[in-house]
């Protein structure tokens, strides 16, 4: 994974947590907050938390004396979360990078991580994180994309992009965030690392906005998919926007949009 791919800072994590969450991150977030709280926690670990997404649906599913330290690599990302969550005398909130995590060993009853494996430079150490911190019995709960043909909107600004920018096609997505869907390769990773128990269950759902251009901002400038067209030219950052925007527009039409996404929600034992 390109270092690019991890650069969440400037204006992005507000077009992230005001566009993207809403988009693609809130029903998966509601589920993943369901896992957790079934299975009555007394103290969770939530890694790559993003701007809040499933800390703002899983507190009010935890018990009143439960712990909570929430987590993400970076800063601004966390900073944003906690600017959206109200006080909450349970919740922690640290910058902490989930291959290396400040716990000690057998600290948390879940683990839960959402969207975030695919950003891990080392999944096996990382899930290995997971399981250290994890009391014997506890859970890590997870979600990932599936691949990106699976999911439309995220596909169709791909390949648009890859139309501007024929040479050097910004691959971010199809690359990061949609990479590492093999399910047989996830139940590797997290066997390697010493997981048993591991169920993998695919979920897709429709995702939805009020247009075609709300969905192209969203992805060309609230993700990292802008970096790297700054990268290649930083004054068609618009136009690229404007072409993914064509895109969606002529698949799903000019008024409310809505498209396919789909993703796999992986819970495994210690």
């Amino acid at each position: 994974m390109a270092e690019i791919d991890k650069v969440f800072a400037g204006s992005i994590p507000r077009f992230y947590d005001t566009l993207m969450v809403p988009l693609i991150f809130e029903g998966y977030a509601d589920d993943l907050a369901a896992l957790v709280a079934g299975f009555s926690p007394a103290s969770v670990l939530e890694t790559a938390a993003g701007t809040g997404a499933v800390t703002r649906a899983l507190a009010p599913r935890l018990g009143a004396d439960a712990r909570y330290v929430v987590t993400d690599l970076n800063q601004p990302m966390l900073d944003y979360a906690a600017s959206r969550q109200g006080p909450d005398s349970r919740i922690e909130w640290r910058q902490a990078d989930a291959l290396q995590l400040p716990f000690e060993d057998a600290s948390f009853d879940v683990v839960c991580c959402q969207f975030g494996a695919m950003f891990f430079p080392d999944r096996v150490a990382g899930y290995a994180e997971a399981r250290r911190v994890l009391r014997p019995g506890g859970r890590f709960v997870f979600n990932v994309w599936d691949r990106v043909e699976e999911n439309a909107f995220a596909d169709e600004v791909t390949n648009a992009l890859a139309a501007l920018f024929p040479n050097d096609p910004p691959r971010f997505l199809a690359r990061t965030p949609h990479g590492y869907h093999d399910t047989a390769l996830i139940r590797g990773d997290l066997d390697r690392a010493g997981f048993t128990a591991i169920t993998i269950e695919t979920r897709d759902k429709l995702s939805r906005a009020p247009s075609a251009r709300e969905v192209a901002t969203a992805y060309c400038q609230g993700t990292p998919l802008r970096n790297e067209i700054e990268a290649r030219d930083a004054s068609l950052l618009q136009l690229a926007t404007d072409r993914a925007t064509e895109a969606i527009a002529a698949r799903h039409g000019d008024g409310p949009v809505a498209g396919k996404i789909q993703a796999h929600m992986i819970v495994a034992a210690r």
